[in-house]
């Protein structure tokens, strides 16, 4: 049996505390050895997790990069503006990087840090989560298959649902582009890199468009104040009153509640509220992140792919056109058909139903079950994959960071070299 492996935890927020408690749950794979987050009760949450009665707390991450090597691997868990920095600086001293997506905020940055991990010999597992679903492993595996012949078209969709937009992307870490990452960045990576993964070629061009239609000033109702606490005329009847906060929307504050250790109660969470960035009206944020966008895209092989994104629909929805076959999958066809995947044979018209929820562990259904999937192969990434995961990501961030450049400039064909 192979010696567990150790973890440090660079940001010790909402991802990092779902990852770590997989680790755990992974019976002697993994130990938790150290933490590090500007808040103290995130690194005490972590440290219960561990249940490590030897294991560090630092109070930022120049603090923790600034001993020598804790662990085998660092899980850098950080808003996406401090993503490089410290794994850069994690894999001079040597860790194995478990890195949040987006890997930077520019793709110069991301081809640096790969390049840094082949200098060091280290490896950086991006959490692409999707990859390692049920779902999209069974997509993969049919097209892999050639049961679909040649894959000539592929349309995806992404819906982030109005709340979680506006909890997010609207008040939240990534409302501002400068601050974290562009909108087809922070939220669509995990689309570009999985049409990139399923395509499994080049891309040539992308042009895209998008903007932010609804969440500002010109939509904000009669009388609405700057907050929600402010006694809103418009806060029983609001989709997005941040009094919702604390009703049906509590659990959101799991990602964001600066206290992740003891109750929240109604009157803690409106005292919260009252200052939060949480706790403004949406109509009155200072977002520049776009509420929906289209991107195409052109791969080297004659394949073309496009992806919708838009706040205002929820879940994913997947269609596959090859010169065999068609498949559809996803949110929508689940919800019409009860079903995850639909084949389509083109020869006899006959239709196969594939239905993948009985693969997906109920305890970490997070993400489709993903989440747990990426722990559940870190092992073997580390100790025995020749495969370098950060080269195989930098294709669909390519995309992303051209996908909004091609915006900016009012959809204009951005050739990728």
């Amino acid at each position: 049996m192979s010696a567990k492996l150790s973890l440090a935890i660079c940001g010790c927020g909402s991802r990092s505390r779902t990852y770590s408690k997989i680790a755990i749950s992974l019976t002697n794979e993994f130990e938790i050895v150290a933490g590090a987050d500007p808040i103290q009760s995130r690194v005490q949450a972590i440290h219960q997790i561990s249940n490590n009665q030897n294991f560090k707390a630092f109070s930022s991450a120049e603090e923790l990069l600034a001993q020598p090597k804790l662990a085998d691997i660092m899980l850098i868990g950080t808003q996406d503006q401090f993503h490089f920095e410290p794994a850069k600086k994690a894999l001079e001293l040597g860790y194995h990087i478990l890195l949040e997506k987006p890997a930077a905020q520019t793709i110069q940055e991301v081809k640096e840090l790969a390049e840094l991990a082949k200098k060091h010999n280290r490896k950086i597992v991006l959490c692409f989560v999707l990859r390692y679903t049920p779902f999209y492993s069974k997509v993969k595996e049919i097209i892999d298959s050639g049961q679909l012949g040649q894959i000539i078209s592929l349309r995806a969709h992404e819906g982030v649902d109005p709340f979680h937009q506006a909890h997010s992307y609207v008040r939240g870490h990534w409302a501002k582009s400068a601050d974290s990452t562009p909108m087809i960045i922070a939220k669509c990576c995990h689309d570009t890199d999985i049409i990139s993964w399923l395509i499994n070629s080049p891309c040539t061009s992308v042009s895209s468009i998008g903007n932010t239609a609804y969440f500002n000033e010109n939509h904000a109702p009669e009388g609405a104040t700057a907050r929600c606490t402010d006694c809103c005329p418009h806060a029983d009847t609001c989709l997005y009153s941040a009094l919702r906060y604390t009703t049906d929307k509590e659990s959101w504050l799991n990602m964001v509640y600066p206290d992740p250790t003891t109750k929240r109660t109604k009157e803690k969470i409106l005292n919260w509220l009252h200052t939060s960035p949480w706790g403004r009206c949406v109509y009155s944020c200072d977002n520049d992140a776009v509420d929906h966008q289209q991107v195409i895209m052109e791969f080297d092989n004659g394949a073309s792919a496009s992806l919708s994104m838009t706040a205002f629909d929820s879940g994913r929805t997947l269609e596959i056109f090859g010169t065999k076959g068609s498949l559809r999958g996803g949110d929508a066809i689940k919800q019409q058909f009860n079903t995850d995947l639909i084949i389509r044979d083109h020869h006899n018209g006959e239709l196969e139903k594939i239905n993948l929820q009985d693969q997906i562990d109920k305890q970490y259904a997070g993400h489709g079950g993903g989440d747990h999937g990426l722990i559940n192969s870190l092992s073997r990434i580390i100790n025995e994959s020749s495969e370098s995961p950060i080269e195989s990501i930098i294709e669909g961030h390519l995309i992303g960071f051209s996908a909004e450049k091609s915006r900016l400039q009012g959809g204009i064909k951005i050739t990728l070299t």
